[in-house]
This record gives C-alpha cells, sequence and structure tokens, in this order.
C-alpha cells in the first residue's frame, strides 16, 4: 500500500487531512494551531512532497522524519504533523480492520469520564449554562474560568484585591450550583502572573477544583513549579506544548498532576501515547486537551482507551469561530459522519477501524474557511492582556 495523496482541508476554525491510498483506504487527522491554521495547511503541503508515494504503515519513522528532517519546529508545523500522524493511525486501523487503540496495546477501558465547557462573559449567564451542563448529566466541567470570558473590545483593569476577591467569590458560587456531584476543572487561560496565582488558589480550596488549570503562560516551567510548591490545589497544563520535552520539564520540576496533552498539537497519537508514558512514569495523570472537532476528539478517545493514567477528557461544547457560548452539542459535529455523544457524563469508546469516524464528503463546503484576527484585551494602561 502506498500514499497517493495528502490533502490540508481548512473548514471552518479547523484544519483537517486527509490522506489517501492506492488500496482505497483513507485516513483523516486534525491539527491544532488553530491561531495560525494557514501556516499549518502550507506545513502539511510540505511534508506532502515527502508522504507521497510512501508505504503509511511506519508511522514512527514518518514521524521522526518530520519533525527531525529541517532542525526547526514550532505550533504550527507540529500541528500539521499531529494532523498526518492521526490520519496514518487511522489508515493503518482501517487497514487491520481494528481501532487504533487495539494498536497502542488493547483497552484498559470502554467509556471515558468527559467534562463540558461552560463560559459567559458574566457570572450569572455563566451559572446558567453550569446548571444545564448537570442536568445533562454531566459529573464536570471545564473552561470554566472565574476570572470570566470578558469580550476582547473591553479595556481591562482592576486593582488587586478586587480581582482576586471577585473571582474567589464566583468560585464558591459555581460550587453552590454543582453541589458535591459535579467537579469544577478551573480554566484560568495563562492571565495570572504566579504571585497571583498563589493568592487565587489559597482562596479557592475549600471549594476543592479538581484542578487549577493553566494559571500562568506556560512557557516558564520553573515559576510553574514556584506556583505548585506553594498551594494545594493540583496544577494542569500543557495544551500548548507542541512537543513532548515541554512536558519533560514540567514532570521533573514535580510542577504538574494533569498532562493536558493535545493530540493535534504535540504529535498527533504517537505523540500522546509518548507523554502518557512519561507521565505514567511520574505519577501524573493524563487529562487530553480537545477543543477542537469530533476528528480530534476521537483520536483522544482512541488514547484515553488504552492508557492506565486516563484522568478526564475535554468535551468540546462551544467556542464557535471563537464566540464563547456554550452549546448542548459538540463542537463541529457537522463535518464528520457520526459524533460521540455523552451519556451521564461518560462517552463510549468507538470500536469502528481506525479512528471511529470520518469527515462528511466537503467539510469546506459545510463550513467555509475562518481565520483568526490578530488582536489582544488591552489593559487600562495600553498592554496586551492574556486572556
Amino acid at each position: 500500500m502506498k500514499i497517493t495523496k495528502v490533502t490540508p482541508i481548512h473548514a471552518g476554525q479547523f484544519m483537517f487531512v486527509r490522506i489517501e491510498t492506492d488500496s482505497g483506504l483513507h485516513g483523516v487527522g486534525e491539527g491544532g494551531a488553530w491561531g495560525q491554521i494557514e501556516a499549518s495547511v502550507a506545513a502539511v503541503a510540505k511534508f506532502a512532497t515527502y508522504l507521497e508515494g510512501k508505504d503509511p504503515f511506519p508511522i514512527e519513522h514518518h514521524w521522526n522524519v518530520m519533525h527531525r528532517f529541517s532542525y526547526f519546529q514550532g505550533h504550527a508545523i507540529n500541528a500539521a504533523i499531529s494532523a498526518i500522524d492521526i490520519a496514518l493511525w487511522d489508515i493503518k486501523g482501517k487497514a487491520l480492520g481494528v481501532p487504533v487503540y487495539e494498536l497502542l496495546g488493547g483497552q484498559v477501558r470502554d467509556s471515558v469520564r468527559v467534562y463540558g465547557h461552560v463560559y459567559d462573559k458574566d457570572i450569572e449567564s455563566l451559572l446558567v449554562a453550569l446548571k444545564r451542563k448537570k442536568e445533562q448529566g454531566y459529573t464536570a466541567v471545564g473552561h470554566i474560568n472565574p476570572f470570566l470570558d470578558e469580550g476582547a473590545d473591553q479595556v481591562y483593569f482592576k486593582p488587586h484585591i478586587a480581582k482576586m476577591r471577585v473571582a474567589i467569590d464566583n468560585v464558591r458560587r459555581m460550587r453552590d450550583v454543582a453541589g458535591e456531584d459535579m467537579d469544577l476543572c478551573i480554566e484560568i487561560h495563562r492571565r495570572l502572573t504566579p504571585a497571583e496565582a498563589v493568592v487565587f488558589a489559597r482562596g479557592i480550596e475549600e471549594y476543592h477544583p479538581m484542578f487549577l488549570e493553566d494559571p500562568m503562560r506556560y512557557e516558564d516551567a520553573d515559576s510553574m513549579a514556584r506556583i505548585a510548591e506553594k498551594i494545594h490545589i493540583p496544577i494542569a497544563t500543557g495544551e500548548r506544548f507542541s512537543t513532548i520535552y515541554e512536558f519533560q520539564a514540567l514532570f521533573t520540576r514535580k510542577a504538574i498532576e494533569y498532562a493536558r496533552v493535545d493530540l493535534c498539537l504535540c504529535g498527533g497519537i504517537t505523540g500522546g501515547r509518548k507523554v502518557a508514558a512519561m507521565a505514567e512514569a511520574h505519577n501524573v495523570m493524563v487529562a487530553p486537551h480537545n477543543p477542537l472537532s469530533p476528528v480530534g476528539l476521537a483520536a483522544c478517545l482512541q488514547l484515553d482507551a488504552a492508557i492506565p493514567n486516563f484522568a478526564i477528557q475535554e468535551y468540546s461544547t462551544g467556542l464557535e469561530e471563537g464566540v464563547l457560548v456554550s452549546s448542548d452539542l459538540h463542537l463541529g459535529h457537522d463535518v464528520v459522519d457520526e459524533a460521540p455523544v455523552p451519556v451521564d457524563g461518560f462517552v463510549k469508546i468507538p470500536t469502528r477501524p481506525g479512528i471511529g469516524l470520518d469527515l462528511i464528503d466537503d467539510p469546506a463546503g459545510a463550513r467555509p474557511p475562518f481565520s483568526r484576527p490578530v488582536r489582544m484585551r488591552l489593559h487600562r494602561d495600553g498592554s496586551p492582556v492574556d486572556q
């Protein structure tokens, strides 16, 4: 079997890859550098010149060639590699007639716990959305930001005491709605300094969130470790990592308890299983990141099924073209032939050969390409604000 065509597909806010073979089999994957889709599309086209004409089966070999041939990597490039890698695993599973998890050692579990997205610009609307997720049977909610998701057009400023006390009280109100039968996965989206993160985390300890995600910008492993040493809430991070070595830096510093590996950015299923193995050796749990379509979710579910240190899976309900509005359906459900649906907060692992679903014939027709504009929210002093 030989690869005959590698096609990048920019559909809506998503970047897919379809790989065709001379056997008639094809595979699909997804890349996750959603702010730089155009660059990832170009990288896929570049890698197509290497892949076309080759056997799709030696996935680890292709993975290493794509990462190492030019000496340079980065988010846009590694997202392209990730999409290709997922598509190659999809082909291999289909060719052998088995779900990908069988190629990863077989099932540890047949269903996975998921959390749905909850977000809004004001706390009252956020609490309504949280209550709805509870009524729908979710046992956990994430992307839930006590600093709220106000628009980029809103100039930001709050004194430290107001910034801390309002957010801490918002967590209290979230816990009141969630009760004790629903976990809160608190998402900060890198908007605090290490000092602010310590103050905030100590202030919400009594509400026992499952984890505190991305309390600060991800680039500085030493500062993340400083936070971890001073708080009693587990830190989750890693969704912006595009290499396995960034996770290694956190593991060795004891800076993380939940590895938020993004299979659509950190090397696909191949990269994800490497991170999961490193995490297992450090007694760290894996909570895969997927703010993308059901294609990215399907790849995650195959890994989730096969690793012993799986914790919980992100199930994206919202974020349409950058607009933070909670939804009942998985983001991008209309570009696949079958989207896994949670029941009582759990999703069954797909058992179809490959990753378990396929793209519709014309994803770009269903969702015209969308490009994220370059803009950031501004502070009152004129500086850009991470949000």
